[in-house]
């Protein structure tokens, strides 16, 4: 029997930065020696997949798009079957696999994850978005294992509050983790490769032969 690969959910509404955030922190991971694959989700299409396959991170065989065909959510709490069956291939392919990312399609943010699919699961909201995103209290923000507030280089720009953010962030987290990241310089990163290796590979790495 093949073994079982952690499985981490990445959710957020559309534009957070969540495919950004994946091509981002899989090398990272993957420097460890984790044995990464990646599925994600998109409504009629297989655009995220794609983007991931060009850049060349991963083989593209360890990449795959699901197409929901109906909203996001669905596919990720209601009904998952799409992507258990996305999952048991991989594991099935690659029985060395350490850990199965599951992007969601762009929802809102009362998009959570079944825990019947995931192990744990990341929501990534945009401060381009507004500072008041904490104060709305959706679920896929307050619920999540790990909140990601991305962008965080451009607040100035958009007029958004990131001292605000940080101050009320953790109130409606109610002492839940945050990482705070801006792909395009690496800051915020290793927190989110720590909490994955924490919650779910228990500070386990492979053997890398230098």
């Amino acid at each position: 029997m093949p073994k079982s690969a952690a499985r981490l959910g990445i959710g957020g509404p559309v534009g957070s930065g969540k495919t950004a955030l994946i091509e981002c922190i899989v090398p990272k991971l993957m420097s460890q020696g984790i044995e990464v694959a990646v599925v994600t989700n998109d409504l009629l299409t297989k655009e995220d997949a794609n983007r991931l396959k060009s850049r060349g991170f991963l083989p593209s065989e360890r990449i795959v798009g699901v197409e929901t065909g109906s909203c996001p959510h669905t596919a990720i709490r209601e009904d998952p079957t799409m992507n258990l069956l996305a999952v048991k291939d991989f594991e099935i392919q690659f029985p060395q696999l350490d850990l199965i990312l599951i992007e969601s399609g762009g929802d809102n943010l009362a998009s959570t994850f079944s825990y019947e699919l995931v192990d744990a699961y990341i929501f990534v909201i945009d401060v381009g978005a507004g500072d008041d995103i904490p104060r709305k209290n959706g679920p896929g923000f307050v619920q999540a294992d790990l909140a990601v507030v991305n962008k965080i280089d451009i607040a100035h720009y958009v007029g958004a509050d990131l001292e605000l953010i940080r101050q009320q962030a953790p109130i409606y987290r109610r002492g839940k983790p945050i990482a705070y990241t801006n792909c395009k310089t690496q800051e915020g990163l290793d927190e989110v490769v720590d909490f994955i290796q924490e919650k779910l590979l228990f500070g386990n790495t492979a053997s890398v032969t230098s």
